[in-house]
């Protein structure tokens, strides 16, 4: 236990000052991920006409909340890992005691301390420009709310990672994720809150992980209605499923990564 709590130590201290290094291309990738702000004052405009059951304070918030979970569940280990195995640099981190994984694994937690000075910035710009939006959730949902987003940034990561091992055997694993990615902007929540879509539409969109990436989590921290036990049985259902794939698919490439002269 000690071991691990030592190597762990390491790893994520030595990830944090390497991405220390890169503080001002963490602002802009805090910036990227601001889309929501975007779409944000569309869908307040659009409910001064009252019709889709929220108000534009109730956008505001949620789209506030959109872009904090996409802030602290933002995952990029497929291009990372892609470019390990086409290079071959995965090689010499197999033959360390430690499953590659949790390279990306702590490379990623570090990622969020170094960007939490941006996001904190950003979400005061926010409360300032409006100051309507303002609300404190309760100390009890914050806590679930992060709990909830740790499980929402692990599916992410395992969904992602899941599709990098397709890099032993294309060198274009990232296609996948680029094609995964029109689905989850449009069905995640992170262009529309799931509460105006149709309700045969959501309750098929529900059965899928991706409302549980961002919507879900969002949902939960301004109050609007979620089912709290069906969304974490979800979370933990789809975990489960990709978990397993993901090991099967690790052991199969190994043994092709190994085929070709690795």
């Amino acid at each position: 236990m000690t071991s691990f709590v030592r190597k762990s130590q390491v790893l994520l201290l030595t990830y944090y000052a390497h991405m220390v290094e890169y503080r001002a291309e963490l602002f802009l990738w805090a910036l990227s991920g601001s889309v929501p702000f975007i779409l944000m004052g569309i869908w307040m405009e659009a409910a001064q006409g009252g019709r889709f059951g929220l108000s534009p304070v109730d956008f505001a918030r949620y789209f506030i909340a959109a872009f904090l979970v996409r802030q602290f569940t933002v995952v990029w280990v497929i291009w990372e890992f892609e470019k390990e195995v086409v290079q071959g640099k995965l090689s010499p981190r197999l033959l360390q005691p430690l499953d590659p994984v949790w390279h990306h694994v702590a490379a990623h937690i570090s990622e969020r301390f170094a960007r939490l000075p941006f996001i904190v910035g950003l979400v005061i710009l926010f409360f300032t420009l409006y100051p309507k939006a303002l609300w404190f959730p309760g100390v009890g949902r914050i806590l679930l709310f992060f709990v909830v987003v740790a499980i929402a940034f692990t599916l992410r990561f395992l969904i992602q990672y899941t599709f990098a091992l397709f890099a032993f055997w294309t060198e274009r694993a990232s296609a996948i994720e680029q094609f995964w990615f029109l689905l989850y902007l449009f069905l995640s929540g992170i262009v529309a809150p799931l509460e105006v879509f149709p309700p045969p539409v959501r309750e098929v969109v529900l059965w899928t992980p991706f409302p549980y990436l961002i919507h879900f989590p969002a949902a939960l921290l301004v109050g609007l209605p979620v089912d709290l036990g069906r969304g974490l049985l979800a979370m933990f259902g789809w975990s489960l499923l990709f978990f397993v794939w993901n090991r099967w698919m690790w052991r199969q490439g190994l043994k092709q990564y190994s085929g070709m002269g690795a």
